[in-house]
């Protein structure tokens, strides 16, 4: 599990910026696990499939054609020939991955399909049970976190970057529902992992945590060129 680096944590922590970071300043491939499960959730919404039918949501996902690509340096998802990228990042595909990543049908072959993508190369994996479930043996773990109100301003921010009519308290209040959804689920919780180096980014900016991230990758010895730049 050398080859893997798991970075966890919450919406707005900065884990998906600092993990397509990383993964270009050590040449390796991003894992963005939590792109997988919106595209579950999207697929059993057209398919008419309920949040809580674990048998149909296994069935789907082991029928699904995924993948994730890289054009110039930004991760898109298919399925099949389409791309859906744009698709899964709204509010509402928020809410449905996070129901539909609670279910142990789901969890299970995401499990697996995670881990062969991991195989034979230097992967960045981010999300929110990298550490803990997915990748328990990495020996290269980061939580990343940072106060509630900076986490929420950044999503504003964000999604009104992409032209949405959106309030701060609506923002808000979405966020703690996540928060509170995926930190009290019985499966796959989302929680540091006990050797996880935990970094605040409140105050950091997305380079200073690479840069932290990378001080740490050099003390344990990983091997990649990149981190003798």
């Amino acid at each position: 599990m050398k080859n893997v680096i798991a970075i966890d944590g919450p919406s707005g922590s900065g884990k998906s910026t600092v993990g397509k970071a990383l993964a270009r300043r050590l040449g390796g491939v991003y894992l963005d696990t939590g792109a997988m499960y919106r595209a579950v959730a999207l697929a059993a919404k057209r398919n008419g499939i309920s949040m809580d039918d674990g048998n149909a949501l296994g069935e789907l996902c082991r029928s699904l054609d995924l993948s994730l690509q890289a054009d110039n340096d930004v991760p898109r998802v298919f399925l099949g020939e389409e791309d859906i990228s744009q698709a899964i990042r709204s509010p509402e595909m928020d809410m449905l991955s996070s129901a539909v990543s609670a279910v142990r049908e789901v969890r299970v072959a995401m499990t697996i399909l995670q881990r062969k993508l991991a195989k034979g190369a230097l992967v960045v994996a981010e999300g929110r049970d990298m550490g803990t479930v997915v990748f328990p043996g990495s020996v290269n773990k980061f939580f990343l976190t940072a106060s509630p109100e900076i986490r929420a301003e950044r999503r504003y921010r964000e999604r009104l970057g992409k032209g949405e009519a959106v309030s701060p308290a609506d923002v808000q209040s979405e966020m703690r529902k996540r928060d509170r959804q995926d930190s009290t689920r019985a499966l796959a919780p989302l929680k540091a992992a006990r050797d996880a180096l935990i970094i605040d980014s409140s105050e950091l900016t997305p380079v200073r945590v690479v840069e932290e991230i990378c001080r740490h990758l050099k003390r344990g010895q990983l091997k990649v060129n990149n981190l003798r730049k």
